[in-house]
């Protein structure tokens, strides 16, 4: 709590001292999850350190589109950063100070329409049998295998998995939305060995120390793995993932039911797999092909 409230110059005025720390405080009473809290605390800590002498509360809407302006077109702005920036701006103002909903119409970046890069599956098998920790191999499959996002893998206790009924409790996901996915048989064989050999105690996966086992070393315990199964492409622990709605969709899953799974909140969200997975493609013959016998 006291380093989310420190305000790291102390030479400017108390009133960005204190608007930080009320900031803050409303963000941890809201109940908005780590992440978001940094993020949101890094932008507004970036705006407050524009306006030293100025009170923040009596910053005007046309100084601020000034100073987001010069910044965006100095720094070229990236339209997430952007729009972290707007949102952190307007929590200030519209949620902390209750004023008026404000609208800041910046020119927007053309964000590049960019795919997630997905493994085929011999090559996600290759990367959980080139793992022999068996703790390390149960955090990748389980990943794979439901689809989970980091946090969701780090943030599971013992009692989410439900081996009765075959499936995971994920609590306050994403969006602080609670949802249910498959728990698959082949790891769950995978989890009863991993757990007669570490006896956990409340995190599915824990540190050596206690506590739930940290985001930066799955994210090495990946890296690892890949490097060792000889992947090649670019690909992180979220690709696990993106693999698991790919396939899902070229086995022939329909897509509203891969959205439920994936606890997204838009269809939109979820289409983007459809320009990645082969299901149709595989189904439609290249010209090439069609043409062969007649080359010479």
């Amino acid at each position: 709590m006291k380093t989310l409230l420190r305000y790291s110059n102390p030479s400017q005025g108390s009133f960005q001292r204190n608007a930080l720390e009320a900031y803050v405080g409303l963000l941890l009473l809201k109940q908005y999850s780590p992440a978001t809290i940094k993020t949101y605390r890094s932008a507004f800590l970036y705006f407050l350190r524009a306006f030293p002498d100025t009170r923040p509360s009596s910053i005007s809407k046309a100084r601020i589109m000034d100073w987001m302006l010069q910044e965006q077109q100095s720094h070229h702005w990236s339209e997430s950063y952007q729009n972290q920036m707007i949102n952190a701006i307007k929590f200030f103002f519209e949620i902390l100070l209750s004023r008026p909903k404000e609208r800041y119409n910046l020119p927007r970046p053309r964000r590049p329409f960019r795919l997630p890069n997905v493994l085929s599956i011999p090559d996600v098998i290759r990367i959980f049998n080139k793992t022999e920790n068996i703790k390390h191999r149960c955090i990748l499959m389980l990943a794979y295998s439901s689809g989970l996002r980091l946090g969701e893998v780090t943030g599971l206790r013992i009692s989410d998995i439900d081996s009765s009924r075959m499936v995971i409790h994920i609590h306050r996901s994403k969006g602080k939305r609670d949802r249910v996915v498959m728990l698959s048989r082949h790891f769950l064989n995978e989890l009863r060995e991993y757990y007669r050999k570490y006896r956990p105690k409340e995190w599915l996966f824990e540190n050596p120390g206690g506590g739930p086992y940290s985001a930066r070393s799955v994210q090495q315990v990946f890296r690892e793995a890949a490097k060792r199964a000889g992947i090649k492409r670019h690909v992180t622990f979220h690709s696990l993932r993106h693999c698991f709605a790919t396939h899902l969709l070229e086995s022939g899953t329909d897509l509203r039911r891969i959205q439920e799974i994936l606890g997204h909140r838009s269809i939109r969200t979820t289409m983007i797999y459809t320009h990645i997975s082969n299901r149709d493609l595989a189904n439609i013959v290249s010209p090439l092909d069609s043409a062969q016998l007649h080359i010479k």
